[in-house]
């Protein structure tokens, strides 16, 4: 009989692209991954193509787009890992239909963004940006007037999340009064108070700093109507994703001077490399900060993502844990020491266990452990067996109808 067991760690193909952390190439390597490419640049369309067709492994932040056409080149990819928080740049249902499972590191870059957003209060509150801005046209502008320290002020977080609570932690500790409003209750840290509506909240903000996710019910969030609610002389604050503010309605409100500012770091429409044009409508505007979507992107930040995604993609080649998977059932799965692990991904049909079971029974396997979750249209067992019963067990779960993939793990 043929053994039909997973590659050896030191044949497993990785390939990082977009100048990821060296952190990932290390993570990797201590465990046993040897086979690791990184690139420091996004890869044009067809150089993409030709790359991904032996690669099992592939890691990319935000410029590389993993369309249904790549996954269609990827012919032997096992695993993706997006070294950012977002997973926009991934066709997470076609990968998931090929059983492949997606990571990310949704929290890792967390102080990062809080920090800046900080900053950029302190900025905005101080009115530095345009008085740096005089000072190298060579203008001597100083003044106290509109100029003001945070203490005393109310700073509203739209999203009291991960980051939206962290900034709440840092802002009281200067002396802000803090409220939030999310739409799921959260408990609130230190002397932060909920709102019981976004408008509620921009009623009484001094400050207004989102962290949501894009979602179709946050697009355009900070509509014109929603931004003529703030309070005069507030300024804004968007550093979770560009589609959440109407940008053409903040551009008319800050020249109108209905809002004393705004500090922007991501937008609807960001270039894809250095070389290409930014555009937008804030452009030229001197109460307005803008910053090209740096809210994470700090040596600390790129460091523990690029440990968290690495860990995550060899713990999923190794064992089949799919915890933080974004687009596959989670199952967190203890190592199989003794067992060889079978893995079938499949459709999420009556049945499949079933015939799974079947075949285990067929051929005379013993059963150490076994393992199901679903999660929309996948299915994913994870089964434990006697390392010595497993090789000619592969061939019939894959002829089982409605299976995705099946792989061996010793």
């Amino acid at each position: 009989m043929t053994s039909r067991l997973s590659r050896p760690r030191d044949q497993i193909r990785v390939l990082l692209l977009e100048g990821i952390h060296e952190r990932a190439v290390q993570s990797f390597e201590r465990a046993g991954y040897t086979s690791v490419r990184r690139l420091e640049g996004a890869l044009p369309v067809d150089e993409l193509h030709r790359e991904l067709a032996d690669v099992h492994i592939v890691g990319l932040r935000s410029r590389t787009q993993l369309d249904a056409d790549a996954l269609q080149a990827a012919r032997r990819l096992v695993a993706v890992g997006c070294f950012c928080i977002g997973t926009n740049q991934v066709a997470l249902d076609d990968a998931a239909l090929r059983g492949v499972p997606v990571f990310n590191a949704p929290h890792s870059n967390t102080r990062s963004v809080a920090e800046l957003v900080i900053g950029l209060s302190v900025m905005l509150f101080r009115d530095v940006f345009r008085k740096s801005s005089f000072a190298h046209d060579g203008k001597w502008r100083k003044t106290a007037k509109g100029a003001h320290e945070l203490r005393g002020k109310t700073l509203g977080i739209v999203g009291y999340g991960h980051i939206g609570s962290q900034v709440s932690v840092l802002a009281e500790s200067m002396g802000m009064r803090v409220v939030y409003h999310d739409i799921v209750p959260k408990l609130s840290l230190g002397n932060a108070r909920p709102q019981t509506s976004l408008d509620e909240l921009l009623a009484v903000s001094d400050l207004v700093t989102l962290h949501v996710p894009q979602t179709p019910e946050t697009s355009n969030l900070m509509s014109a109507e929603r931004i003529a609610r703030m309070r005069p002389g507030a300024f804004l604050i968007n550093a979770s994703r560009g589609t959440v503010v109407d940008v053409d309605a903040l551009a008319g409100a800050l020249r109108e001077e209905r809002i004393a500012g705004a500090a922007v770091d991501v937008f609807p429409t960001e270039p894809k490399n250095a070389d290409e044009e930014f555009i937008s409508p804030l452009r030229g505007l001197r109460n307005v900060i803008l910053t090209p979507h740096v809210g994470g992107s700090t040596v600390e930040a790129q460091e523990a993502i690029a440990v968290d995604v690495a860990t995550q993609l060899a713990a999923y080649s190794d064992s089949g844990t799919t915890t933080g998977a974004v687009n596959f059932p989670q199952l967190n799965l203890t190592p199989h020491a003794g067992c060889h692990r079978i893995l079938h991904v499949h459709r999420n049909v009556p049945g499949v266990l079933r015939a799974i079971n079947d075949v285990i029974a067929d051929q005379g396997v013993n059963i150490r452990g076994q393992h199901l979750q679903t999660r929309g249209e996948i299915g994913y067992v994870v089964l434990d067996v006697e390392r010595t019963q497993t090789d000619d067990v592969l061939e019939p779960l894959r002829a089982i109808e409605g299976s995705i993939r099946a792989r061996i793990l010793y």
